[in-house]
């Protein structure tokens, strides 16, 4: 599985979590969700996504969008 496709798979099971903490915890947790879509945003015009830093450096293989 290549660092594209598990960044992505990451980020959508943050989402999930984030809307799920917000519907059983606390409707503040929708501001989790607005941070992931501001980091998704802001990855696709710089390339820069922290997560992908980290599971580069766990030994995932980098796709063609995390070079």
């Amino acid at each position: 599985m290549s660092l594209d496709r598990v960044v992505m798979s990451f980020a959508g099971v943050m989402v999930l979590v984030s809307v799920a903490l917000s519907y059983y915890v606390s409707p503040m947790w929708h501001l989790f969700t607005v941070f992931i879509g501001l980091n998704l945003f802001q990855a696709s015009f710089t390339g820069f996504c922290p997560a992908a830093k980290i599971f580069k450096k766990l030994g995932i293989k980098s796709g063609c969008a995390f070079n």
